[in-house]
């Protein structure tokens, strides 16, 4: 095996989300160089960079790629970034996370059910795990949809500048086009 590519998904959702079907289905029946590995990423965001992290010690033998999407994608860069490796970023959240403050008090996991609370200083805490100017443009391939209800497709641009952008018109947050991007995502990664 090349490589593995660990994939995060965003906020509040898990391993089970439609997007990580689709790759898992086309990682299984097209690539036999590369695993996908998308782990369910804590609510907590300090114990989810520890499972990160442990998850780049345990693959530390392979070509480690990064994947993710809204939030996931802000950890997917963050890291990326600190290893120098490739990175696919859908729809990804940016420094400073401007308007996460709505999620302040309790929260619902979407796919799991549970039940979190947000305070200042987790806020506070996941601003400082990213960079204020991002470093890793070779390396990165940043997909975008424009209709984008959560985040701003051109402030994704501007922070991203220099990358690999590729920008769908249409679409939503939830990046409805992945199924016709897979092969430009074998590409990139060049596996």
């Amino acid at each position: 095996m090349k490589a593995i590519i660990l994939y995060f998904h965003g906020f509040a959702s898990s391993s089970k989300s439609d997007k990580v079907k689709i790759l898992k289905k086309f990682f299984s029946n097209e690539i036999t160089n590369a695993k996908i590995i998308a782990p369910d990423l804590s609510n907590n965001f300090s114990e989810t960079i520890s499972q990160i992290e442990m998850l780049i010690e345990r693959y530390s033998k392979f070509e480690i790629c990064m994947m993710g999407s809204s939030l996931g994608g802000y950890y997917a860069s963050y890291f990326a970034t600190k290893l120098k490796a490739k990175a696919v970023l859908i729809n990804p959240a940016i420094y400073p996370l401007v308007g996460f403050d709505i999620y302040l008090g309790k929260n619902k996991n979407f796919s799991t059910g549970e039940e979190f609370y947000i305070t200042d200083e987790d806020i506070k805490y996941l601003r400082t795990i990213s960079y204020k100017k991002y470093k890793n443009q070779r390396n990165t391939l940043i997909l975008l949809e424009s209709n984008d209800e959560v985040l701003s497709y051109k402030n994704t641009c501007s922070y991203y500048y220099g990358s690999n952008i590729d920008i769908t018109f249409g679409g939503d947050h939830s990046y409805i086009s992945l199924s016709k991007k897979l092969n430009k995502i074998r590409n990139f990664l060049n596996i």
